[in-house]
């Protein structure tokens, strides 16, 4: 009578704690449950952006608008990382170039200013992935990170000889070598995701384009001086390639035209024939 409700007991502890396993297996930790939405959340993207802009102005306006765009770019979250302007100089006309990075947020600021400084001509956009590149540095600089202290932590063990030492500190110095080559990889590609790369270009407007018959007229008279010389060029071309053949040419001709009035002069006086006297 004693057997049966002890029974019942056991066996209902028996079932409890199997529910409970069960409970346990099927329901995950918060540390899981934190890295499975880790892993549902979609993964950052590391996008290089570049913008190539070409900007018309007139000659008389070129060294204000490029100076204007290198005091905005002091204004906003922006750095310039090389500027050229070169003044006309013979035939070659004016113009300028700028390369700067912007932050993403102040890029509509910075295309804005750029409208009041001429006319855009061109603007080319060119976006290039580099989230594999990013995240293969970060693993890289992590793993490096990791050895690098695993190697000091190794230096200050008493039980380390002098040989072990030496060949720690050798593969420390590698190792950090590595690390810091990854690091400065790591911040060249931050600078390329995480600023946006604009390279201006500044020309000056042709107002021949524009001029019509009278500029087409001047631009012959201007081009005539240019074609004389061409032509003169190409006389005296002829004239010492003919030069060193006139020192044979003359002599010969000479002597033919001698050859060929004595020969006309004996013919003229030669008697009649026979056959014509009968």
């Amino acid at each position: 009578m004693i057997r049966l409700p002890m029974v019942v007991i056991l066996a209902g502890l028996l079932l409890t704690a199997s529910a409970c396993e069960k409970r346990s297996m099927s329901v995950p930790p918060s540390s899981a449950l934190k890295l499975m939405a880790m892993d549902a959340r979609p993964q950052q993207r590391y996008i290089a952006e570049t913008h190539e802009i070409e900007i018309i102005t007139p000659e008389s306006e070129l060294q204000k608008s490029w100076e204007s765009v290198v005091s905005f770019c002091g204004t906003i979250q922006c750095e310039v990382t090389s500027s050229k302007i070169a003044a006309r100089t013979g035939d070659s006309v004016p113009s300028g170039t700028i390369s700067l990075r912007v932050a993403p947020q102040d890029l509509a600021k910075l295309l804005a200013d750029l409208q009041q400084r001429g006319k855009i001509a061109q603007h080319t956009t060119e976006r290039q992935d580099e989230t594999a590149q990013v995240v293969d540095t970060d693993a890289k600089v992590k793993n490096l990170t990791t050895f690098r202290d695993n190697l000091r932590a190794m230096l200050t063990k008493p039980s380390a000889t002098v040989k072990d030492l030496v060949e720690i500190q050798q593969q420390l110095t590698e190792t950090q070598e590595q690390l810091d080559s990854e690091t400065t990889r790591r911040k060249i590609l931050a600078n390329e995701t995480e600023k946006v790369a604009v390279a201006l270009s500044f020309h000056v407007e042709e107002s021949r384009r524009h001029a019509g018959a009278l500029a087409q007229i001047g631009d012959a008279l201007s081009d005539s001086g240019s074609v004389l010389a061409e032509s003169t060029a190409s006389l005296i071309t002829v004239v010492l390639a003919v030069v060193p053949w006139l020192v044979l040419i003359v002599p010969a001709i000479w002597v033919l035209a001698r050859v060929w009035c004595r020969w006309r002069r004996k013919r003229t006086t030669s008697p009649p024939s026979t056959a014509a006297a009968l």
